[in-house]
């Protein structure tokens, strides 16, 4: 373990970023990059695995549904890490939006393999060397949607609430060993979010013959909408400075808000009731 009486140089701390094809993780390594850390960062397409390395960056395939590629994945960036990992920042995610009837299991099951299976195993797979390391962090991307609960994002919502429960019980089983687990919880980031949940919407939801028709025809326009579709949204910059807290604090959070809308929820769900909260959240 580092002497608690000397700061540790970032360049001795490989971070593993995963989802760096654009947006939050993009931002993450860039700027965990720019402060000295060697940044791993994994992709699954081989045009932004390209992209990465003409950034300076390490870039690892990864396809979080797939448990061979966790496993390449893990083993690569343990060897490119010297047989260790500092920090893991679980980052890569997508949301299925559709109305829980209309979600299909193999769709369902499809958001948590990525969401939140690939996540765990990755985990699992690089805790041995954090303990042998005697520190570690290990972040996850998470959401206003993992503690409030928005119409058409059932299957997001429900991997985002599994992972919390999940990283709070990693965080009290990992209590003693040097080795933390912080959440971020933002609101709406400026990324390819919305362009790929439309997506996905596209391919598995069967939306002219749904009883949500109606209500699917607003959603498809604002997943469509060119810049921010809501108020307060903020550019990916705002996780990086939770994220780099996350890792250089001594005593990092349990819990990062990001985003206005985070803090305003978190703070009406300690306060109204579930049917005054419900009647809230009908009307976003």
């Amino acid at each position: 373990m580092n002497d608690p009486t000397t700061k540790p140089s970032p360049a001795n701390r490989p971070i593993l970023i995963t989802g760096c094809s654009s947006g939050i993780g993009l931002c993450v390594a860039r700027g965990l990059r720019e402060r000295g850390y060697p940044v791993l960062a994994t992709a699954r397409n081989p045009e932004d695995l390209e992209m990465l390395e003409r950034e300076g960056l390490h870039a690892i395939e990864l396809e979080l549904a797939d448990p061979a590629s966790v496993d390449r994945a893990a083993d690569q960036a343990l060897r490119l890490g010297g047989g260790t990992i500092y920090g893991l920042f679980n980052n890569g995610a997508y949301g299925q939006p559709g109305a829980v009837e209309d979600l299909p299991r193999e769709v369902l099951r499809a958001q948590f393999e990525t969401n939140l299976f690939g996540w765990h195993q990755l985990t699992c797979r690089l805790l041995p060397a954090m303990r042998a390391r005697g520190e570690g962090r290990i972040i996850q991307n998470s959401s206003v949607l993992g503690f409030a609960a928005l119409r058409y994002r059932g299957a997001y919502n429900a991997s985002k609430y599994a992972l919390e429960g999940l990283s709070d019980t990693l965080r009290l089983e990992l209590h003693g060993s040097g080795i933390f687990v912080s959440l971020v919880e933002p609101g709406p980031i400026e990324s390819r979010f919305r362009e790929n949940a439309y997506r996905m919407w596209k391919r598995h939801i069967d939306a002219a013959h749904s009883p949500h028709r109606e209500a699917y025809r607003a959603m498809e326009q604002r997943l469509t909408q060119e810049g921010a579709a809501v108020p307060f949204t903020l550019p990916p910059e705002a996780v990086l400075a939770k994220v780099t807290h996350a890792l250089e604090s001594r005593r990092p959070r349990p819990r990062y808000y990001v985003t206005f809308p985070t803090y305003l929820f978190g703070y009406l769900k300690r306060l109204l009731t579930t049917r005054a909260l419900d009647r809230l959240l009908r009307r976003v």
